[in-house]
């Protein structure tokens, strides 16, 4: 760790972000836009997780699985596409993706809207003080006359079993930057990763073992969501086991065995833990301005940290919503209040849909998992809205009964779910399960944030034949 006073060098900007990924890039643009000067701080590449191992390989890696399945449930079609994916042309699509994992075009980018880039490890050093120690050594301190913003995201984490520290195991990145297609893949967890993870290798030629502790895939979905996309891997040759934990890991040359808690062992050639994420706040000088080291950080809706005035903390750190898009939305947001108080402006604290309030992380976030089917929700499941204590009826629907969805595909399979809070007659969240509903969501998404009254939602009236005419069937369900 360097302190300050070693510094070789002294700069000071208005705002100070420090992860140079999606939310931090945000965050940065944001504060430019306001007519603020801004540095980033980075010690991987520009562009973070989702441009080289999460959001953009990974459904790189998807989409001709998906367009493959979908293909093989169209008439005249199917005959064309019953052989196997070419594997080393889809992985030099995902490496196309990732820009070879080079980052000149984000530093591009970072350098056209008038932002500084500092390459090195970035440290809290006090209030609104942060040095970037270089990899040849060289020590900045970087001065933030009005915040410093933490962008730093999350990691995955690995669990402590015997032997996993010799086996080698993927994680998510790994798993969306592999150069080869493993024959024996075992994926432990069954959240978005691991779902989308066997998805994916499964259809590119390996044998995929989905090991899940709980009773069922997706379980932050609603329950159907993971029962048809369970069916559907099974359908494709996984093997899915639920109930089952993971004992210990052995590897022996390039083979690995994995014991369950039974006694019972799979054999493999790669594990990938897919089974959950801590903050990347361990090392980040949190001690230097009274916070714990490692922890996940405490905001408000203007994402700025509980006790603090000057302190932001945008996207996984502050655990709200762990999504791309969601960690996007809030560096809007923050850089618009970071903006506001910089400028002396009055943030209007009461106003939930204003400019500088993160209310849709509360009530509306979206989520696609790009599996086949497709599984899109947004706002709250069934019980979540009723551990929230609202008065609620979910109204379900047959996707497979809309006409719509015969047409996109023979042998549809699909499910919808809206649940209506009864006091306020307006939607609390929506689940759509089935192939292509991802185009869905966004409808979903705008009903929730903007509390349309369901008397309104009966008169925007879906194209005919189209899957969307669900919601259609989902209201006439409702009224009765």
């Amino acid at each position: 760790m360097t302190d300050a006073t070693e510094a070789s060098e002294t700069i000071t900007y208005d705002v100070v972000v420090v992860g140079a990924g999606p939310v931090g890039e945000n965050v940065a643009d944001r504060a430019r836009a306001s007519g603020l000067s801004a540095a980033i701080v980075e010690s991987e590449l520009v562009g973070g997780e989702c441009s080289y191992w999460a959001c953009m390989p990974s459904k790189a890696l998807l989409r001709p699985a998906v367009a493959r399945a979908d293909a093989r449930r169209v008439p005249g079609l199917r005959h064309l596409v019953e052989g196997p994916l070419d594997a080393a042309a889809v992985l030099a699509h995902r490496d196309s993706y990732t820009s070879h994992w080079k980052d000149d075009g984000q530093v591009g980018w970072l350098d056209s809207i008038g932002v500084d880039l500092y390459r090195g490890h970035g440290r809290l050093a006090g209030t609104r003080q942060v040095t970037v120690t270089a990899g040849d050594g060289t020590v900045r301190r970087l001065i933030a006359r009005h915040a410093v913003a933490v962008c730093t995201g999350s990691r995955a984490v690995v669990p402590d079993l015997p032997g996993v520290a010799d086996a080698k195991p993927w994680t998510s990145r790994e798993a969306t930057s592999s150069d080869h297609v493993p024959g024996r893949l075992v994926v432990v967890g069954g959240g978005v990763v691991g779902v989308e993870m066997a998805t994916a290798w499964q259809a590119l030629g390996a044998r995929v073992t989905l090991l899940v502790r709980g009773e069922g895939l997706l379980p932050k979905m609603e329950p159907f969501a993971g029962e048809l996309v369970a069916d559907a891997l099974r359908e494709a040759g996984a093997d899915v086991r639920t109930n089952t934990s993971v004992r210990e890991v052995h590897r022996e040359g390039a083979t690995l065995t994995v014991t369950l808690d039974d006694g019972a062992t799979v054999e493999a050639d790669e594990i990938l833990f897919a089974t959950g994420r801590a903050p990347r706040t361990d090392d980040l000088g949190l001690e230097t301005v009274g916070l714990e080291p490692g922890a996940w950080l405490t905001v408000d809706d203007s994402c700025k940290v509980t006790g603090s005035d000057w302190l932001y903390a945008v996207g996984d750190v502050n655990h709200r919503a762990l999504l791309t898009h969601q960690g996007k939305y809030q560096a809007r947001i923050a850089g618009a209040a970071i903006a506001a108080r910089a400028q002396k402006v009055p943030l209007l604290e009461t106003d939930r849909w204003g400019t500088h309030s993160a209310t849709a992380d509360h009530d509306a976030v979206p989520q696609v998992v790009f599996t086949d089917p497709e599984a899109a929700s947004a706002g709250l499941t069934l019980a979540a809205a009723e551990a929230a204590g609202h008065r609620v009826r979910a109204v379900d629907h047959d996707l497979a009964a809309v006409a719509g969805s015969g047409l996109y595909a023979d042998g549809y399979r699909g499910r919808a779910r809206m649940i209506v809070d009864l006091d306020r007659e307006i939607l609390l969240g929506v689940t759509f399960v089935g192939p292509g509903v991802s185009e869905l969501l966004h409808s979903a998404t705008v009903a929730i944030a903007a509390e349309v009254p369901i008397e309104r939602l009966w008169h925007a009236v879906p194209a005919y034949p189209t899957i969307s005419e669900v919601w259609l069937r989902l209201l006439e369900t409702y009224r009765g």
